[in-house]
């Protein structure tokens, strides 16, 4: 049998996890009783058992219980089973949003504030998060893309290496994306803002990628970026990091940086160890303003 342990941060998306992991085919149960576990474990053993994929949600709900798992958790592994835990993550800005939005309080703060209760809950929850096999952090993630990340471990069983990079495109004009972990300003190479047939185009059209990319300078930047990304790759996993957002800049977030960005994604496309994404910060801010 395959039993995955869903759990993580209040509001970092484990309902909707939930519903995807029924799609797939689990038998999902939510908030279930610690002392339940091996039962479940027991019943899917039986050699007529339907039970064959579970998906059992756990989290702060369990209350004091909660510290009664890794005890659990040992005793199972013990009789030869291993339970995967996919630990749902997301950072605090975002989750006090998120709460903000739903009107809804978190089950740890009572009185006090959110980021209150969520520290409360990351403290409490650390044990499952040092024990998880897989991470997936929901900050910058869409419905659509979590999906992917699920079904790339448990339908194509890809290797994963809790790592998601976001490639970001941005004009320095219009400031330094916040979240940004790597910045790299492009504004070395010549801007076709300045050719007026150019400038209305973006680096996701071809007239613009070719200007841009008919210069060495922009490939031997490409190249050496991707040999820095592929050094930190496995050094940030060694070290728990599960985030990391790439921004490249020029002047306006349209031109260079696009056309940069999206070379970059093309390289990381097929890498399968990795969850991936593109976002172009400021690609129509030029237009709006025209």
């Amino acid at each position: 049998m395959k039993l995955v342990i869903i759990t993580g941060m209040s509001g970092a998306g484990k309902s909707t996890a939930f519903k995807m992991m029924e799609d797939i085919g689990f038998y999902c149960v939510d908030n279930l009783p610690i002392p339940l576990l091996e039962k479940i474990i027991e019943l899917a053993s039986l050699n007529n058992s339907e039970l064959q994929k579970v998906a059992i949600g756990i989290d702060i709900r369990n209350g004091q219980p909660l510290e009664e798992l890794s005890q659990v958790l040992d005793r199972i592994e013990e009789t030869g089973n291993h339970c995967e835990i996919l630990f749902l993550d997301a950072e605090n800005s975002v989750l006090v949003k998120r709460y903000k939005e739903t009107r809804r309080s978190h089950p740890l703060a009572g009185s006090d504030r959110v980021d209150k209760g969520l520290s409360e809950e990351r403290r409490r929850l650390a044990f499952l998060k040092k024990r998880a096999d897989y991470i997936i952090d929901t900050s910058h993630l869409l419905t659509r893309e979590l999906k992917t990340e699920i079904n790339r471990i448990f339908v194509d069983n890809q290797e994963y290496k809790n790592l998601f990079i976001t490639i970001l495109s941005f004009g320095f004009k219009y400031g330094i994306p916040a979240d940004s972990d790597l910045v790299f300003d492009v504004r070395f190479l010549p801007n076709p803002f300045y050719i007026e047939e150019l400038r209305y185009k973006s680096g996701n059209d071809k007239e613009i990628q070719d200007f841009v990319l008919q210069y060495k300078e922009a490939h031997e930047f490409l190249d050496k970026l991707e040999d820095m990304i592929n050094f930190l790759i496995p050094n940030y996993i060694a070290e728990g990091k599960n985030q990391l957002v790439v921004s490249i800049g020029c002047t306006g977030g349209k031109h260079r940086s696009v056309t940069l960005a999206n070379e970059l994604f093309k390289r990381y496309e097929k890498n399968r160890q990795i969850g991936l994404k593109i976002e172009h910060r400021d690609i129509e801010k030029d237009a709006k303003r025209r």
